[in-house]
């Protein structure tokens, strides 16, 4: 029976009636229209917010540590198998209805951070804690609606997906290495667990030191593929354009595959309105010290995750095309395609990178969960060691189990946080829209904007001596 719900679920958000496109889509054109397209027009500034971005202090993580935390759970599978699977199922077009999603999503994943930033709390630690089950909490006095957010958050990222992710490493590694998943797991676990039991400090520190390594690295890669086969460029190029508009000889048959798989892996890779970063966004101390520039960094992190790497894999696979085989899927094609380009070490070479994709995430995703234990009064030694104890017991259950039920069981946790998030984002727009017309004001003013309550109409009411 539980079995059966999950699917229907699935079908209703994914599936056959894909309401979870509708609603991301909706929501990206709705803030881009409503905050005046402030990820084109602000553009060079979301680069410029970054300067003095390693500052915090003793009560937050600093605004970097804040964007490689948001990038650690963003980049993932989705960017190597997931970008694979969109061109596979959607052709080269995919490529171009990705980026276009990624635009929009730059919008929603900016408005939902500032209300992360806005409506944060101190815990009994005096550190930052935040996310949509604060601000549906605080700023529409919804706590039953919280409480389902936080819920299907624990299930989601607290659980199924680190089970999930590991269980992707320890694939890899047996694939490419023949390391038995008994003994990658136990390592996964060990090492996750010295991680996540400093808290988000710990894993903060932990993402701005692997990131930017793992990040640069295949970006690279990618790059020295491309110049490589640079005279192919302009018709792979010509190529990705033609087909998102039907105009290659599949014609208008292919459209629709193209629209539907890059808009539903692109907003798969960059979680934009799935209400996880606005976590990561919380536990910043913003420079400037205003709620909006956190809403800056993080759309920065919708940018590298989908608009640079996920391009990265796209023109690695489309400069390939012909040599990586016709039945693969997923991580397989990215792997033959990088086998194609650079020899047998191409295929090591994503394994590695994967292994590092994924752990990165399997850290972050405990870190949202974790942020939430303060809704239930857990926020002490017993509710995190109890958590903990769970946390790790999933990843190493995952690393050598089948996850087909649990990948079913996850999908559903997320579709539900998306749809509840976006609702929260929409009814807070009057407070997003305000927030960002006051810092857009103040930065033409003084070029350093501060944040003050009585200048700002916001819903709701933040925690008592954080913003005041």
């Amino acid at each position: 029976m539980i079995n059966e719900i999950v699917s229907f679920a699935n079908n209703v958000l994914w599936g056959e009636y894909q309401i979870l496109i509708y609603i991301l889509v909706f929501a990206g054109v709705w803030f881009s229209l409503r905050l005046r397209f402030i990820q084109l027009r602000h553009f060079a500034y979301m680069f410029k917010v970054m300067k003095g971005s390693t500052q915090g202090d003793k009560s937050g993580i600093s605004s970097y540590q804040a964007l490689c935390t948001g990038l650690s759970a963003r980049v993932g599978t989705g960017n190597l198998a997931g970008v694979a699977m969109a061109i596979s199922l959607g052709g080269s077009g995919a490529v171009f209805w990705m980026w276009v999603i990624a635009l929009l999503g730059m919008a929603t994943g900016f408005a939902e951070s500032i209300l992360g930033q806005l409506y944060k709390v101190r815990d009994d630690h005096k550190e930052y804690r935040g996310g949509p089950a604060y601000y549906i909490r605080a700023g529409l006095n919804k706590p039953w609606l919280a409480v389902l957010f936080a819920l299907c958050l624990f299930l989601g990222y607290g659980i199924s997906f680190s089970a999930m992710q590991a269980n992707t490493i320890t694939d890899a590694l047996n694939h490419t290495f023949e390391i038995s998943s008994v003994y990658s797991g136990a390592v996964i676990t060990f090492f996750a667990g010295i991680i996540v039991m400093g808290g988000l400090r710990s894993i903060a520190r932990f993402a701005e030191l692997i990131v930017p390594f793992m990040g640069l690295a295949f970006i690279l890669a990618a790059v020295s593929v491309t110049l490589i086969n640079i005279q192919q460029v302009p018709a792979v190029l010509m190529d990705i354009f033609n087909s998102a508009f039907g105009l290659t000889e599949a014609g208008a048959g292919a459209l629709g595959a193209a629209i539907k798989n890059g808009i539903q892996r692109g907003l798969y890779s960059n979680e934009a309105g799935a209400g996880s970063v606005p976590h990561a966004a919380a536990g910043a101390t913003p420079v400037p010290n205003h709620p909006v520039a956190q809403g800056y960094v993080q759309m920065l992190g919708v940018f590298i995750d989908t608009m640079v790497l996920c391009s990265c894999t796209a023109i690695v696979i489309l400069l390939a095309q012909g040599n990586i085989g016709s039945e693969m899927e997923g991580i397989r094609i990215t792997q033959n395609a990088m086998t194609h380009h650079m020899g047998m070490s191409g295929d090591m070479f994503v394994a590695i990178i994967i292994t590092l994709f994924s752990f990165t995430s399997v850290v972050a995703n405990y870190a949202y969960a974790e942020s939430n234990l303060h809704l239930f009064k857990l926020d002490n030694i017993y509710g995190r060691t109890g958590y903990t104890l769970l946390y790790l017991a999933m990843v190493y259950w995952g690393a050598n189990a089948s996850l087909k039920e649990v990948w079913n069981m996850a999908d559903m946790a997320l579709g539900l946080m998306t749809v509840v998030n976006i609702s929260a984002l929409m009814l807070l727009t009057p407070t997003i829209v305000n927030l960002t017309r006051d810092y857009q004001v103040k930065l033409k003013a003084t070029n350093k904007p501060e944040f003050k309550l009585a200048d700002v109409k916001i819903q709701g009411k933040t925690e008592d001596g954080v913003w005041s």
